[in-house]
């Protein structure tokens, strides 16, 4: 069987890991990536965030493509037979060629670039890094990571990186569909910035400009998070009221229980955290987590480069495999599929070893698009999605779809509506309080909003036709609610012989863990994401923001690979995107460095890998809340930027050690180049510092709140967010793609997110049932349009 990428010829000028990770996702589909590199090569060949082990991480990342060191001519011929390109700046291979000129010179390419910023705009050509991204995005905020008794806590492990390159390869294969129509390629200029806004925080500028108030006003721990137990660390995820009230039962605490507080659940758990975390201490870990399962309380091993490859639901699912090239171990793809199969794992290639190969092809050159662009530059006009995934991983996934045209029929039921209806916080006194919701409003947009009630026999039977009339559906159950509901991939594939289903379980369809509920930050203490965020003498901070939205966008890659599967074959395809797997492959290194050398990465605070000095330090100006709580990133990642620094401080002795010309002996005197540096920026406001530095080629950012992501001058240029209006809520800005378009679309959002059951009519009616037949499932309560009721009849055995 061959891959669904079979045929395809990518052309990777990029360096890093966001270009790295793009064009192996293509790869690993079946595309032909062939990686032009310098003679030097790239740097990504040497790289290792231990210093232990060059090249590792490279031979992840580039396993099954070719390379080349190609002369203009060679490039040229490349470029003119290719399907696609990915470039970024940091290639020195990009360097002869812009984005801009390549797709004025062979209108029929895929281009996608990757910049911090994106290609023009007014921070276009300012310096960044993964961590100053991070602070300007709101992300090293977030939803209220780490806490006010220090400075905020960026994610560690390079996760902007990672999400970038999973958002390019998907939007490369998004266009793709629309090239197959008429020919014509895009220009997709992807910004960092802007995928670390999707990913890092959770849509706070539509809940600040809808409700009023920011998410999170100050830094407070989610409790339990990661804890201490008597033998080691365990995760205990506390995120609905329900879970709260099972965790005070569990732990022996029932008075801690008070249904009618005006406490939001993590303030109840703050208030009673020291008493919680001494009784966890007295737990051993895995006797915890049995007692948490049974409570249905969400609940993993923390996991890290060193541990995670020997839990037993990774060794029963073979998660982790050999790299071919041997020497380390690393995650299997991010999805599994059935009736399609991914490219076996390859090794990476030497530097220049296809040269000659390439060089003697024939490369007939890709012909030049003969008709004229499709008037609808929307990819995916005309499919037929059904959406039965709720709170953020699935309706992120489907979200892209119905903001590039797909017919997106959202499901829920009047008695569970999706969660993300339920948490905003807005008291049920409030008319229409469930539609009020920022965050449903934020994943919504474009879909359409059908109540089914499938527990009851008439409800089973309009979803098995809903099934029957749509070209793909999602779902995000756990794997025993779609068992018990008989909606296998065998019993939709006989609905519809070409189905595209993509299931997006927690853990996975199969292992130990399959059925234990598996909310975002449980995803991200076991698969790593948690290990290296945080103060080293303290327990990891979760994310808290990452495994939904990382899980999202690698479903919608493996979707877009599946469609492509069904358009060369006629054939279904079940996708098996389980959360955990995406969020292992964004933590991949930690095994890699592991495995290869037996470096542990830890985490070091705001300290990394990449850069020396980098921190936050505080700067002068009280904040919004009336706190001394204000900050900047800066972050040094080259020689060339200290001295850039060390000029615009005025050259004082300090900064003049000629032991700090090199990254080695920076990082030897961090602590000291942290002391000056804090004392230098405390005396300044954000905005000086920004001001001084940014111009003379170093990277700094102020530490956004993240509700304050609109007053960034880039997005507005970008137009990254859209004023869209609702019929309840005021108009608000909504964020959008991380990507702006040469030849569009130019507006994402063209509907605003549904009312409960608003297109009920809309829908059945195409189905072919009557207005009497409508009005009848209505007054049984199988659909309807507020949440609470349930349909009359028993449910289906």
């Amino acid at each position: 069987m061959n891959p669904p990428l079979t045929g395809y010829t990518v052309v990777d000028l990029s360096s890093g890991i966001a270009g790295g990770y793009a064009t192996k996702i293509l790869a690993d589909g079946g595309a032909d990536v062939i990686k032009v590199e310098a003679p030097e090569g790239d740097p990504l060949r040497g790289w290792s965030a231990s210093g232990t082990a060059p090249g590792a991480l490279f031979a992840f990342l580039a396993g099954g493509k070719r390379s080349v060191i190609a002369d203009r001519q060679l490039l040229d011929r490349l470029l003119a037979g290719a399907d696609a390109v990915v470039w970024s700046p940091e290639s020195t291979a990009a360097q002869s060629v812009s984005p801009v000129d390549l797709h004025r010179r062979h209108p029929h390419l895929i281009v996608t670039a990757i910049t911090p910023f994106g290609l023009d705009g007014p921070w276009s050509a300012r310096p960044a890094t993964e961590f100053t991204l991070q602070a300007w995005s709101g992300g090293a905020i977030g939803i209220g990571r780490g806490t006010q008794d220090r400075a905020p806590v960026t994610i560690g492990g390079q996760v902007g990186e990672w999400l970038s390159g999973a958002y390019a390869a998907a939007m490369t294969l998004a266009f793709r569909a629309r090239a197959l129509r008429d020919g014509h390629g895009e220009l997709i200029d992807l910004s960092k910035l802007e995928a670390q806004i999707l990913c890092l925080t959770y849509y706070p500028v539509t809940y600040f400009e809808t409700l009023g108030r920011p998410w999170r006003t100050e830094r407070r721990p989610t409790v339990p998070g990661v804890a201490q137990a008597a033998d080691g660390l365990v995760a205990l995820g506390c995120g609905t009221a329900q879970q709260w009230w099972d965790l005070c039962a569990m732990s022996g605490h029932e008075e801690w229980i008070d249904e009618t507080a005006e406490l939001t659940i993590t303030e109840q758990a703050n208030r009673h955290a020291d008493e919680l975390y001494e009784w966890i201490r007295r737990q051993p870990a895995d006797e915890l987590r049995d007692i948490a399962a049974a409570f249905r309380i969400p609940n993993a091993p923390v996991g890290n480069g060193e541990n995670v490859t020997a839990m037993d639901h990774f060794v029963l699912r073979e998660t982790f495999v050999p790299n071919p090239a041997g020497g380390f171990v690393q995650p299997g793809p991010p999805y599994r599929f059935t009736g399609a199969a991914l490219r076996a794992p390859a090794p990476p290639p030497a530097l220049g070893e296809h040269t000659d190969e390439v060089r003697a092809a024939a490369l007939p050159p890709r012909p030049a698009p003969t008709t004229p662009h499709d008037r609808d530059r929307l990819p995916f006009t005309g499919l037929r999605v059904l959406d039965m995934t709720t709170f953020w991983a699935g309706p992120s996934c489907t979200h892209a779809l119905g903001m590039l045209g797909a017919d997106v029929i959202h499901l829920e039921s009047t008695s569970r509506p999706d969660g993300t209806r339920l948490i905003a916080g807005i008291p049920s006194t409030v008319e229409q309080w469930w539609e009020r919701s920022p965050i449903f409003s934020a994943l919504n947009t474009n879909k359409k909003s059908v109540t089914i009630d499938f527990q009851t026999e008439a409800g089973r039977e309009l979803l098995l036709r809903l099934i029957a009339e749509s070209d793909v559906v999602v779902e995000n159950f756990t794997p025993r609610v779609i068992d018990q509901l008989g909606l296998d991939f065998d019993a939709v594939k006989a609905l519809r012989d070409d189905i595209i289903m993509v299931r997006m379980p927690g853990f996975g369809l199969d292992g130990p863990w399959r059925d234990n509920p598996a909310f975002a930050y449980i995803i991200e203490d076991v698969s790593g994401l948690s290990w290296l965020t945080g103060y080293p003498d303290r327990t990891p901070v979760e994310p808290y923001s990452v495994g939904d939205p990382n899980a999202g966008v690698h479903a919608l890659n493996a979707l877009l690979l599946a469609l492509e599967h069904r358009r060369t074959t006629g054939q279904a395809v079940l996708v098996e995107a389980a959360m955990v797997d995406a969020a292992l492959n964004i933590a991949a290194e930690q095994v890699i460095e592991y495995s290869a050398t037996g470096a542990l990465l830890h985490r070091d605070g705001n300290r990394g890998p990449v850069a020396a000095p980098q921190n936050l330090y505080q700067s002068a100006e009280i904040d919004e809340f009336g706190r001394d709580d204000s900050w900047v990133a800066i972050a040094v990642q080259s020689d060339e930027q200290w001295q850039a620094l060390r000029s615009a401080l005025g050259a004082p002795d300090w900064a003049c050690d000629p032991a700090l010309e090199h990254a080695e002996g920076r990082r030897a005197a961090h602590d000291a180049l942290d002391e000056r540096l804090a004392a230098w920026c405390r005396a300044r406001t954000g905005d000086q510092i920004v001001d001084l530095l940014w111009p003379a080629g170093v990277p700094v950012a102020k530490v956004m709140q993240p509700h304050r992501q609109t007053e960034l001058p880039q997005l507005r240029h970008r137009r990254f967010f859209e004023h869209v209006g609702h019929p309840v809520n005021v108009a608000a800005p909504h964020s959008t793609l991380p990507v702006k378009l040469v030849d569009g679309p130019t507006t994402f959002h063209r509907e605003p997110a549904p009312l409960l059951g608003e297109h009920n009519h809309e829908v059945l009616t195409a189905l072919g049932l009557t207005d009497d037949q409508i009005e009848a499932l209505a007054d049984d309560g199988v659909i309807g349009t507020e949440p609470g009721r349930a349909g009359r009849h028993k449910a289906v055995r």
